[in-house]
């Protein structure tokens, strides 16, 4: 007989975290809260080993940010060292939040963080200290990235999978960077998003206020963008962007996600706009392209109408089932779970806090 499949969902909230588990992934079993009154921003679910690790990103108003891991998916927690991530004395700053937590594909004890302030970390003991890079740090346009209403942060880490060398960040709000040796250098890949509240330069170099980037899964050069007004696709591995909003209700939302079964197919939750932020119509929905953003379709069977909430640009995710299931949390404290690509929801937690981060695993 062969071992029980488990898929846990980790739903970090501005209240703590919790896991929602499942055999079949239709019954959940909800295990929490962890660090109850701590605001969970990040969290990984590192599978390169054979024992499974978690990572998780979070801030106390009293201690303020710190990381932990588990080896016992949750069972126990390790504080890491001195906090583990403590800019160096000649930066002058302290850390704010850990907004991001990526396993490398290339290497499986490195662990790549992106911070509030600015800053990307690398690790080589799969999460418990990291080193930041100074590349990204030292770069000429630093002192000119703006905060934007969330904070200045490095909230998007995505490596290349063919390339070891080869990375992109991008961040609230600078826009996108990449490198291609190693994080020695980093170049600016904005070329094609618009910044409309920059009138002088509605086009810059930099300086657009990126809310999610996410990896087509097929075609690892291809990108997609969820910026603040404006949804973008990259052909050329966050280079040049061309906008793919046609079709959409509204080019205005957080999150972006991929599907990891399907290249050209990506998931976009939208948000009315940057003043009303409600679904449009009040209809939470999702927004679903096949055709790497060409056509969308709405998808909101199971989910309710009238909703007045939105969905953050971490809160939500996929497992890795041949048929992925796709997750997302709300800021009312709903946890949605689709097994059928979007064409259905149901609610698998409810009544948590405001959802901060989703990120899900499947384990054997």
């Amino acid at each position: 007989m062969g071992r029980m499949t488990q898929t846990i969902v980790g739903i970090g909230t501005r209240k703590g975290l919790w896991l929602a588990r499942s055999e079949d992934r239709r019954r959940w079993e909800l295990d929490g809260p962890h660090f109850l009154m701590s605001e969970v921003l990040s969290l990984l679910f590192d599978t390169r080993r054979e024992t499974p690790r978690m990572v998780v990103g979070f801030r106390s108003s009293h201690w303020g940010p710190s990381l932990q891991h588990s080896d016992d998916l949750g069972a126990s927690w390790v504080e890491h060292p001195e906090g583990s991530i403590r800019f160096p004395e000649d930066t002058d700053t302290a850390l704010k939040a850990t907004w991001q937590l990526v396993a490398d594909p290339h290497d499986p004890q490195v662990v790549w963080a992106g911070t509030e302030p600015h800053g990307l970390w690398r690790s080589e003991d799969a999460g418990e200290t990291f080193e930041l890079n100074r590349g990204l740090w030292d770069h000429p346009h630093r002192p000119q990235w703006g905060e934007g209403a969330g904070g200045g942060a490095i909230h998007t880490v995505l490596p290349s999978p063919t390339d070891a060398d080869s990375m992109l960040v991008a961040m609230s709000s600078g826009g996108v960077y990449n490198t291609r040796d190693g994080g020695r250098s980093w170049t600016p890949g904005n070329t094609g998003i618009h910044a409309y509240f920059m009138p002088h330069d509605p086009w810059p170099e930099f300086g657009q206020c990126v809310h999610k980037v996410a990896r087509d899964s097929a075609v690892p050069t291809r990108l997609y963008a969820q910026n603040h007004r404006g949804v973008y696709r990259s052909d050329d591995d966050g280079v040049t962007w061309t906008s793919i909003e046609a079709g959409l209700p509204t080019n205005f939302g957080m999150t972006a996600v991929a599907n990891p079964a399907q290249g050209d197919s990506v998931w976009l939750v939208p948000i009315a706009s940057d003043g009303e932020r409600i679904p449009p119509g009040a209809v939470l929905q999702v927004q679903r392209s096949d055709d790497a953003g060409a056509t969308w379709r709405t998808q909101d069977t199971g989910l309710p109408h009238p909703s007045y909430t939105n969905v953050l640009r971490d809160a939500a995710g996929t497992d890795q089932h041949e048929e992925p299931g796709l997750y997302f949390g709300t800021r009312n404290g709903d946890v949605f779970a689709s097994l059928d690509g979007g064409d259905s929801f149901s609610r698998i937690a409810e009544q948590l806090p405001d959802v901060l981060c989703v990120r899900a695993v499947t384990l054997q």
